[in-house]
C-alpha cells in the first residue's frame, strides 16, 4: 500500500521592508491508502536571503515555490526521504503496534 503525503506550509516569517522570507513554518501529514491511519511531523527551517537579482516578490510567492524552497533548505530530496520513512515508521506502528500502554490492574 502506498502512503499519501501531503506538505502545507502554515506561515512565513518575512522582513517588512523588502518582503524577504525568513523563516518557513510547515506541517506534513502521512495517510495510509485506505486513510484507516494519519500521523503528521512539523517544523520551521530559516532560509538564506535571496539574490536581489532572482528574488520573487512576496505576494508573488506560491505555496509550491514555498514548499520547493523547503525541500532544498531541509536538505534536498535525501532529507526528504528521511522525514517520510520516519512518517511511514509511524504509520506502521500504528497499523500493527509493538508496543502499548496501559495499567495492569485497571483492565
Amino acid at each position: 500500500m502506498a502512503n499519501t503525503y501531503t506538505w502545507k506550509v502554515g506561515q512565513c516569517d518575512r522582513t517588512l521592508a523588502d518582503g524577504v522570507i525568513s523563516t518557513l513554518h510547515y506541517t506534513v501529514s502521512a495517510q495510509t491508502e485506505d486513510g484507516a491511519y494519519s500521523c503528521g511531523a512539523y517544523g520551521s527551517i530559516g532560509l538564506e536571503a535571496p539574490d536581489a537579482k532572482t528574488m520573487v516578490a512576496y505576494d508573488k510567492v506560491t505555496e509550491a515555490q514555498a514548499i520547493s524552497w523547503l525541500h532544498t533548505a531541509l536538505g534536498g530530496e535525501e532529507k526528504v526521504a528521511e522525514i517520510l520513512a520516519a512518517l511511514d515508521n509511524q504509520l506502521t506502528q500504528k497499523r500493527t503496534p509493538t508496543t502499548g500502554t496501559g495499567l495492569p490492574w485497571a483492565a
